[in-house]
This record gives C-alpha cells, structure tokens and sequence, in this order.
C-alpha cells in the first residue's frame, strides 16, 4: 500500500464520521438541528443517524422530522437494525438494539 493511499483512506474515514450523529438522551429537536447544520454547512449528501436501545425512536423521529418538516428533499436511502452486545457495569452481557438511518439529499 501506498503512503498516497493510506493518507486518502485516512481523510475518507474523517469525512465519513463527520457524517455521523449520535443519538441520546437529547430531545429530537436538538438533533435535527445538527443533521440540517451537516447538510448545509458541510455540503454533504449524506447523514447518518445512530442510535441505541431507548434513544432508537428519538432517531426514527428526528429522521422524519427533518425529511417532513425542514428538508422535503432529503430521503431515506437505507435503514440498517442490529442487536449489540454490551457489557453492563455487574460484567454482565445483555443485548441492546441498534439502528443506522442513511439520509440522503437528492
């Protein structure tokens, strides 16, 4: 591999989390104001959504928020849900669900 490469790789991967909002404990509100902010002052195409457990419908809602409300041109181009496996503080294992919104503008 090339130092051209790596160095290429390494600026996609920044671009590519840039692109990335965590969902929490946050009202829907506060994360549609940062999926409009990556839209229009980071001119980029896509946004993805991540979020776990409780925090999946703040995410569902911010995503439909934004495309009905604030940006009828952005759409859902894919909608990825998985189950985790965290460790909780007692070293137990339980699973916890996860979902990624892909928004997309066109």
């Amino acid at each position: 591999m090339t130092e051209k490469t790596t160095k290429k790789r390494t600026i996609e991967e920044k671009k590519k989390d840039e692109n990335v909002i965590y969902v929490g404990r946050k009202p829907p509100m506060s994360y549609v104001l940062a999926v409009i902010t990556q839209f229009n002052e980071n001119g980029s195409n896509g946004v993805v959504l991540k979020a776990r457990g409780k925090a999946i419908s703040t995410a569902v809602d911010t995503a439909e928020i934004v495309k009905n409300r604030f940006m009828k041109d952005i759409k859902v181009k894919e909608i990825i849900i998985t189950t985790e496996s965290v460790t909780n503080e007692e070293g137990r294992n339980s699973n916890v669900s996860s979902i990624e919104i892909d928004l997309i503008r066109e």
